[in-house]
């Protein structure tokens, strides 16, 4: 893998693009995800990795030492893991006005930074969201006239995006104070909480089906080190939606919503057929909410102008 430079970015003069990749317990495929990425023939001004892993192996922890010698990445160690605690982070170090977030098991497409920049490039353009292909998913889109899907091929205005293929002017991210670290552990609906504030700033997302990946879903580190969704009674997987449903003023009828949510949790083929998980997935939830509740009353987090070296 060669290193990234300003020579190797689109265009001396143009944006410069710097891709974060928050990880976490992921070891050979966060090295073939950076070596594609790498490889792109529009390669990324630079790749910053915000690695939340307590410690590698040594043949992957030699292999990143190797990267980050050579200046194909920079390597931010993180001490506790919170993947908007690691996109704060990468979005501080950021060097290029437009920062991209992406996941660390991916396949990108030829053509997804290129996508990236042009569509960011365009005038009143803040957010891009780009398109999505998850395990399941065939590479040719489903049909327009459908509902609206990060697997579509549309080009179209929408008001949310998926953590793991999604661009932002840096300077306007930051202006918004980044993304809130109270959504902790698997931080579910953090990018909710985020398109909100978007909307209160009439800002748009958006899509742009050709800049594509195409999303592994391994099993192993990142999220899935917290359990199984619906199969755990670890409360990491619940906690940020009750937060966000505390603390979102759009949610319609909050109280009902929050109260209906954990019959809505074990309603499943899971529960159904394993009734004997029904009493600690509830119990989960009860703490889930409790957590939701103390970090509601702590206020968000947000990137302070202290953290930005401002006065």
């Amino acid at each position: 893998m060669k290193p990234l430079s300003p020579d190797t970015a689109p265009g001396r003069d143009s944006l410069r693009l710097s891709v974060v990749i928050p990880t976490y317990g992921r070891g050979e495929l966060l090295l073939d995800t950076v070596r594609m990425l790498s490889e792109l023939a529009v390669p990324p001004h630079e790749i910053i990795l915000a690695d939340q892993t307590e410690q590698h192996s040594p043949q992957v922890g030699s292999a990143l030492q190797g990267l980050a010698e050579r200046g194909v990445i920079r390597w931010l160690r993180l001490e506790r893991p919170s993947i908007p605690g690691a996109m704060n982070q990468g979005l501080l170090a950021a060097q290029g006005e437009i920062v991209l977030f992406l996941d660390d098991d991916i396949i990108p497409g030829e053509e997804l930074v290129a996508a990236h920049l042009r569509a960011q490039e365009e005038p009143g353009v803040t957010v891009v969201a780009g398109r999505v292909l998850q395990p399941w998913d065939q590479d040719a889109p489903p049909p327009d006239d459908g509902p609206f899907r990060f697997s579509g091929g549309r080009r179209q205005w929408i008001e949310d995006f998926m953590g793991g293929n999604f661009s932002v002017k840096r300077e306007s991210a930051l202006s918004m104070g980044g993304f809130d670290e109270n959504f902790v552990q698997v931080a579910h609906w953090f990018e909710k909480e985020f398109a909100d504030r978007l909307k209160l700033r009439e800002v748009p997302v958006l899509f742009v089906p050709q800049a594509v990946l195409r999303h592994l879903k391994a099993q192993g580190g990142g999220i899935r080190a917290y359990g199984q969704w619906r199969r755990t009674v670890r409360p990491g997987y619940s906690v940020g939606s009750y937060y966000y449903l505390l603390r979102s003023p759009r949610v319609r009828h909050r109280l009902v919503t929050i109260l209906l949510r954990p019959l809505k949790v074990i309603r499943t083929r899971h529960h159904l057929t394993h009734p004997w998980w029904i009493p600690p997935t509830l119990l989960a939830e009860l703490l889930a909410f409790c957590w939701a509740l103390r970090l509601t009353l702590q206020g968000p987090r947000l990137i302070g102008r202290s953290k930005r070296g401002e006065p």
